[in-house]
């Protein structure tokens, strides 16, 4: 087998269980209308990232510390669950990665609608933008286990 051989093989993907590069579309902050591509991968990073910065702006009281902590962990590991299921060796494998995803997701709504922004509108605003986005990602992902199974 020759070197070209073994990187033929090597780069041979299956497109089912990649994401489009971040090259090729841009995440959730610049995100075109008409792109019919989409960085899942980028969208759930700028979920993270969006919730992080939303968690250090809230009041702190013994319940936001600890609501915090959760939905910085579970929003996290909403991407975190998806690169896993892109790299996953077999069908079933990415099909249980994209349900965990799901739950993570599902997970961060529950503790997003826990957190007490003391009547500030601006907070309010953010924590909606951010449920929105949740249950955006939730539904993508459901889509994509049912048409993987």
């Amino acid at each position: 087998m020759t070197n070209n051989t073994v990187l033929a093989k090597s780069e041979a993907r299956n497109p089912k269980f990649e994401t489009i590069s971040k090259s090729e579309t841009p995440c959730l902050a610049g995100r075109q209308a008409n792109s019919k591509q989409y960085d899942l991968e980028g969208r759930a990073l700028e979920f993270a990232r969006a919730v992080r910065r939303f968690v250090k702006k809230l009041p702190r009281s013994i319940s936001n510390i600890e609501d915090a902590k959760q939905v910085v962990r579970s929003s996290g590991s909403v991407g975190a669950n998806y690169i896993e299921a892109n790299e996953s060796l077999s069908k079933k494998d990415f099909v249980m990665r994209v349900k965990i995803s799901r739950k993570e997701s599902k997970e961060s709504s529950y503790w997003l609608q826990l957190i007490d922004v003391n009547g500030s509108e601006a907070l309010e605003k953010e924590r909606r933008n951010l449920l929105q986005e949740s249950t955006e990602l939730m539904k993508i992902l459901s889509a994509i286990m049912r048409k993987s199974q």
